[in-house]
């Protein structure tokens, strides 16, 4: 049996970055990853010379992702999208208010809402949310908003940065949090997500990482150390365990968990969907609409390539996304029509420009969110299991999507890198 100081079970962001951290450490680590690739959600898809993500995604900036990434010695190349945009309104499109004139110019709010919007919108610049009271979202919107139109779009700002849905059971401070990290601005990056996955698999293999690849974890059991059963039949023996699956998945794996903190854990924290359409395009038939966000409809449209290389030949990549919540979707086909009706809205006749099609109908976008009023903040340790560890996107203490990947990589490798004689993190930035 194969005996690892360090067994890591997920080979996606979280996984590879705490693997980085160990290995330079001195620690002896191992990844298990049930894909034949690694990088998780991270991976992208090359389809006739377009790169396609898993759906959406941006670096925010100023976030834990992009402070890991730095200490690392990582910097993504790319762009930051403008924020010229749209609304969608019952079927129709509408100048998004991005400044002062564009605000007075739009039809989407009447007088009276178009100064509550601007009100509204200086306002998030300038709070707190540390000092807000544990309230849904929906209460603290109806609270310091009058009007309906703009209390709809705040909402679809509110999606937009979270990926979640349904005010009413959403955690209005954590929420305004993660908005304030939009306003900042977000990176879209050169040649996709798999570019920084890639160059934190570098410096692993570097640092002497071992990949177990299109293997899969059955059960752990604690004797001495930790015994790994993978599907293959082979076993693994390690002294520490980081679980980067989600918290349904993390429970699974072991027996006798039943009333801990994992229990209670999975339990409440559950995992966010959307449905993804991304499409590459010769050309845009409507070149000035490059965004929109939905706004009586939980849909994002946005095309990467207005701020990113994400294409061989100058081709445009665009993502369509519907926003799913934690329920699973009851008609693939129909979100898929539903999608494919929004680029029929946004870029009419787009079908005779396709090059490259990829819908994903149901893919977790994060395996729980801090947004929701209800999730738990968890690990890095189990206190019933001492030497296991989880991280991964479901595992934010504070932190949303992808920053909560890297800061939970980051926590549960720096407590392992303790234990093993207050050794320190990492190189200098």
């Amino acid at each position: 049996m194969k005996k690892y100081e360090t067994a890591i079970i997920g080979g996606g962001l979280s996984g590879l970055t705490a693997a980085v951290y160990l290995a330079e450490a001195g620690i002896e680590t191992v990844i298990i990853e049930k894909g034949k690739e690694v990088g998780g959600r991270a991976q992208t898809v090359k389809k006739k010379g377009a790169y396609l993500n898993l759906g959406a995604h941006a670096l925010y900036k100023g976030g834990e992702a992009e402070a890991v990434l730095h200490e690392l010695g990582i910097t993504p190349s790319g762009g930051t999208p403008g924020t010229k945009g749209s609304a969608i309104w019952n079927q129709s499109i509408r100048p998004l208010p991005h400044h002062l004139s564009s605000l007075f110019a739009t039809k989407l709010f009447s007088w009276s809402g178009k100064m509550e919007f601007g009100k509204v919108m200086l306002k998030l610049t300038k709070l707190k949310p540390e000092s807000i009271s544990t309230v849904s979202l929906r209460e603290w919107a109806e609270t310091e908003i009058t009007d309906p139109m703009v209390r709809h779009t705040f909402y679809a700002l509110c999606r937009t940065s979270t990926y979640c849905i349904e005010p009413e059971k959403l955690n209005a401070r954590n929420v305004l949090a993660q908005v304030q990290k939009g306003l900042k601005g977000v990176l879209y990056i050169d040649g996709g997500w798999q570019t920084i996955a890639d160059a934190i698999k570098t410096l692993a293999v570097d640092a002497g990482v071992t990949f177990l690849n299109h293997q899969s974890v059955d059960s752990v059991k604690r004797e001495n150390s930790f015994i790994l059963s993978l599907k293959s039949e082979e076993k693994l023996e390690a002294s520490y365990i980081i679980s980067t699956a989600g918290p349904e998945q993390t429970y699974s794996l072991l027996e006798g968990m039943e009333g801990t903190s994992l229990d209670r854990w999975r339990k409440s924290v559950k995992p966010i969907y959307a449905a993804c359409l991304d499409v590459s395009l010769r050309k845009l038939p409507q070149p000035n609409e490059q965004f929109a966000i939905g706004i009586d409809q939980h849909i994002l449209f946005t095309n990467q390539s207005r701020a990113a290389s994400v294409s061989e030949d100058g081709s445009s990549v665009v993502s369509v996304l519907k926003y799913l919540g934690t329920e699973t979707t009851a008609s693939p086909e129909a979100d898929k029509r539903e999608l494919e009706k929004i680029m029929d809205l946004m870029q009419p006749g787009w079908r005779t420009e396709l090059e490259a099609y990829q819908f994903l109908p149901h893919i977790a976008v994060v395996q729980g969110s801090c947004a929701m009023m209800d999730y738990v903040p968890y690990g890095p340790f189990v206190p019933e299991l001492p030497g296991f560890y989880v991280a991964g996107d479901g595992a934010g203490h504070s932190e949303m999507l992808v920053d909560a990947a890297f800061a939970s990589a980051k926590r549960a490798a720096s407590a392992i890198i303790h234990n093993y004689g207050n050794l320190e993190i990492r190189r200098e930035a």
